[in-house]
C-alpha cells in the first residue's frame, strides 16, 4: 500500500496517539504524506503536540475539516476484535463522496458494507481491506530454514509491546551498518507501511505457519537478514495461537524479546499477570526447538511511560539483567545494543 506520492488522512478518533498504533506506525515509518489526523478529542492540536521526531500535520474533528487534497483515508485504529465503530461511518462516507479511497486493516471488511460499496462505485473510489488474506495460502512445508538469510523474529511478553516498531528500527539500523536487511510484515500496520505482506491474524489457522513461510521464501534468498514482525504473545489468552504459528512458520535463527516497562498484566486481560521475565526465555526457546532451534539473543523495552532518561536507562539495565541478554529501547536510545547482541 505504501506509495511515496500518496497523500493521506488518518482516522484515529479518541485514540491518538497511545491507542492508535496503526496511525502512529504509519506516521513514523511510511512514505505517505500525512496531511491530517482525525481525532475529535484532540482537534485543534498538531501531531507534533503528541509525537516528536515525525512529520507534522493538523489534527481535525472530522474528514469534512480536511481542506487539502488527499488520495486516501486510512483507518488508523485496530481495536481488539477488529470491529468497525459506527461513529466512524460519517468520515468514511464523506471521503468516498469526495472520491477518496478508504484503507482499513480491520476484521470488518469495507467491501462487505453495502453503503460503502455503493458510494465507492458512484464516486470512483477504492475500498482496500488490508486484512483480507490471499486465497492461495496453504500449510507450511517446514522449509523456511533453507533460505540464505538469517531470520530474526521479534516476540513479546504481551501484545502491543512494539514488535513491529522494533523490527522496523532493527531493519533500518542494520541497513545503516551496510547490511542487506528486509522487513517481513505480518500485521495490518506493517503491511500498510511495507506495501505487501500476509495478515497473519486473519489467516485460516491451518495456514498460519504457511503464510509466514511463504514470505520468508519470497525474500530469504535476496537479503542477508530478515526481520520478521511478531504478533501477540505466547502467554496471551487470546493471541497465543498466532504467536505460535509465526514462530514455527518463520523458523527463526534468533529472537528479540520485546516488553513494555512497568507492565504487570496482560493487555485487555488485567486479571492475568505477566509471568517473570526470565520465564519467557524457556517458553519461546522450548516451543521453537522441535521445529527449529533458536534463542533469545537480545531484548527491546518500550520506556515511553518513563519521563526521565536516567530512569529509562535504569529500566533498560534491569530488563537486560532479568532476561540475561543485551537490551535497549531502540526509539529512545537507538538499536545498536540489540544489533550487537544479534551479532550484526
Amino acid at each position: 500500500m505504501s506509495e511515496s506520492s500518496r497523500r493521506i488522512a488518518i482516522l484515529a478518533h479518541e485514540k491518538f496517539p497511545e491507542r492508535a498504533k496503526t496511525a502512529t506506525g504509519i506516521i513514523r515509518y511510511s512514505d505517505d504524506d500525512v496531511v491530517a489526523v482525525l481525532d475529535r478529542d484532540s482537534a485543534g492540536d498538531h501531531i507534533s503536540d503528541h509525537l516528536s521526531g515525525v512529520q507534522d500535520a493538523p489534527i481535525v474533528d472530522s474528514f469534512e475539516d480536511v481542506d487539502e487534497e488527499v488520495d486516501a483515508l486510512v483507518i488508523g485504529i485496530a481495536p481488539i476484535g477488529g470491529g468497525f465503530e459506527d461513529s466512524w461511518r460519517a468520515d468514511v462516507r464523506a471521503a468516498l463522496e469526495r472520491g477518496v479511497d478508504v484503507v482499513a486493516g480491520l476484521h470488518y471488511f469495507l467491501n462487505d458494507d453495502e453503503e460503502f460499496v455503493e458510494l465507492a462505485n458512484e464516486n470512483g473510489a477504492e475500498l482496500v481491506d488490508v486484512r483480507k488474506p490471499s486465497d492461495d495460502l496453504t500449510v507450511s512445508q517446514g522449509i523456511a530454514d533453507e533460505v540464505d538469510a538469517d531470520v530474526v523474529l521479534t516476540v513479546g511478553t504481551d501484545c502491543s509491546v512494539g514488535k513491529m516498531t522494533v523490527s522496523l528500527e532493527l531493519m533500518q539500523a542494520a541497513r545503516d551498518r551496510g547490511i542487506d536487511a528486509e522487513f517481513i510484515p505480518t500485521g495490518q500496520t506493517g503491511i500498510m507501511i511495507a506495501g505487501w505482506g500476509n495478515p497473519i491474524d486473519r489467516v485460516i489457522s491451518d495456514f498460519t505457519a504457511g503464510a509466514v513461510e511463504e514470505m520468508i521464501l519470497e525474500k530469504g534468498d535476496d537479503h542477508d537478514v530478515l526481520f520478521v514482525e511478531g504478533q501477540g504473545s505466547i502467554v496471551h489468552p487470546a493471541y497465543s495461537a498466532v504467536t505460535c504459528g509465526i514462530l514455527h512458520g518463520a523458523m527463526p535463527d534468533k529472537l528479540v524479546l520485546c516488553h513494555v516497562a512497568g507492565r504487570e498484566a496482560i493487555h485487555g486481560y488485567e486479571d492475568t499477570a505477566i509471568p517473570p521475565l526470565s520465564d519467557y526465555i524457556d517458553l519461546y526457546e522450548r516451543l521453537a526447538a522441535p521445529v527449529h532451534e533458536t534463542g533469545i539473543f537480545a531484548g527491546a523495552i518500550n520506556t515511553s511511560s518513563v519521563d526521565d532518561d536516567v530512569e529509562a536507562a535504569a529500566a533498560v539495565d534491569d530488563y537486560s539483567d532479568a532476561i540475561g541478554v543485551p537490551a535497549t529501547d531502540p526509539i529512545r536510545f537507538g538499536a545498536e545494543e540489540i544489533l550487537d547482541g544479534l551479532g550484526y
